[in-house]
C-alpha cells in the first residue's frame, strides 16, 4: 500500500513538472512574442490580451499592468466554471507572463509590417497553446466563451469570433484601418498556432477508457470533474492468462480541452496502463456534459 501511494505521489510530481514546464515555456514564446514584436511596433492581438495592447496604447499604462486587471474577472469565473486549481495555475501563468514583459526587455526584431503581424502571432500563438497544453490559460477569453457557450446557443468558436470582431472594429476607429488588418493578421497567425500546438480548436473530446479498474475511473470523472460518463459492456479480445474475467465495462465520456488534462492525470492515478483513445467532437446536444455542482 506505502508503495502504491509513493509511485501515485512520483507519478503525480511527474506530471506536475511537466505541465510546469510546458506553461513556463509558453509564457517565455509569449512574451517574445509581445515585446519582440507587437508592443513595440503598436500592434495588436485578438482577445483579453489584444484589449491589454489597445488599453496600453490609449494610455500609456504598461501592458503587463492592464494584463492583470482584464484577466481577474475570469480567473474568478473560471474557478466557478472550471475548477480552483485552474483559476491558481492561470492566475500564476498569468502573474508571471506580466513579469517577464514589464521586468525583461527583449529586442525588437524587425520594423516590417508583415513580419510583426506572422511572427508576433505565431510565438503569442504557442505561448498560449503551450499554456493550454500545461492545463491552464493565459488570456481569458477562452473562459469567457466557455460560460457563454453555456448560457446561450452559441458554439465556442462563434462566441470568440464575435468577441475579436468587435475588438477589431474599435482598433479600425481608435488607431486606424492598416493596423486593425494587420492586427487581424496577428489573430489569424496566433489562432492558427494554437490549432497546431493543441491539435484542433474543438470544443470537446471523446474519451474512450478501458481499464480492468473502470469503476474508480468513473467514480473520479463523475465525482471530481463533475462529468457524466457512458458504460459499454465489453468483452477482451486478447487471450491473456492475467486475464481471468473476459468481461470489461469500457468507459466514455465528452470533457472540454481544458478539462482533458485533468481527466488524463486523474486517469494515469488510477491506471497508468488503461487504454485511452481521445477523439475531436465539434459539438454536442443532450447528456450530462457541463459541469455540475458538487456537494
Amino acid at each position: 500500500m506505502k508503495a502504491t501511494r509513493k509511485s501515485r505521489r512520483l507519478l503525480l510530481l511527474k506530471k506536475s513538472l511537466g505541465k510546469g514546464a510546458l506553461i513556463f515555456l509558453g509564457i517565455c514564446l509569449a512574451s517574445f512574442g509581445l515585446k519582440g514584436f507587437l508592443v513595440p511596433n503598436h500592434f495588436i492581438d485578438g482577445g483579453i490580451t489584444g484589449i491589454s495592447l489597445l488599453t496600453h496604447q490609449l494610455t500609456g499604462i504598461p501592458v503587463s499592468v492592464w494584463l492583470i486587471v482584464f484577466n481577474a474577472p475570469f480567473i474568478i469565473l473560471g474557478a466557478r466554471q472550471i475548477s480552483k486549481s485552474f483559476a491558481v495555475s492561470t492566475s500564476m501563468a498569468i502573474l508571471t507572463l506580466a513579469a517577464i514583459i514589464f521586468f525583461i526587455d527583449f529586442p525588437v526584431i524587425t520594423d516590417d509590417k508583415l513580419l510583426i503581424s506572422i511572427f508576433g502571432g505565431f510565438f503569442l500563438g504557442a505561448g498560449i497553446g503551450l499554456a493550454i497544453r500545461g492545463g491552464c490559460v493565459i488570456d481569458g477569453t477562452e473562459i469567457l466563451a466557455v460560460y457563454i457557450n453555456r448560457k446561450s446557443i452559441l458554439s465556442m468558436g462563434d462566441i470568440i469570433l464575435l468577441i475579436n470582431v468587435f475588438i477589431f472594429i474599435i482598433a479600425a476607429f481608435i488607431l486606424n484601418i492598416e493596423t486593425a488588418l494587420y492586427s487581424i493578421l496577428t489573430y489569424l497567425s496566433a489562432s492558427k498556432t494554437v490549432d497546431f500546438i493543441i491539435q484542433g480548436i474543438e470544443e470537446y473530446t471523446g474519451v474512450t477508457i478501458i481499464s480492468s479498474k473502470s469503476a474508480q475511473i468513473r467514480e473520479a470523472i463523475t465525482q471530481k470533474l463533475g462529468r457524466g460518463v457512458t458504460i459499454y459492456k465489453g468483452e477482451r479480445g486478447l487471450e491473456h492468462s492475467q486475464f481471468k474475467n473476459k468481461d470489461i465495462d469500457i468507459i466514455f465520456t465528452v470533457v472540454t480541452r481544458l478539462e482533458l488534462s485533468k481527466l488524463k492525470q486523474e486517469v494515469d492515478l488510477i491506471d497508468h496502463k488503461a487504454f485511452v483513445v481521445m477523439s475531436t467532437i465539434s459539438d454536442t446536444k443532450g447528456g450530462i456534459i457541463k459541469p455540475r455542482p458538487l456537494h
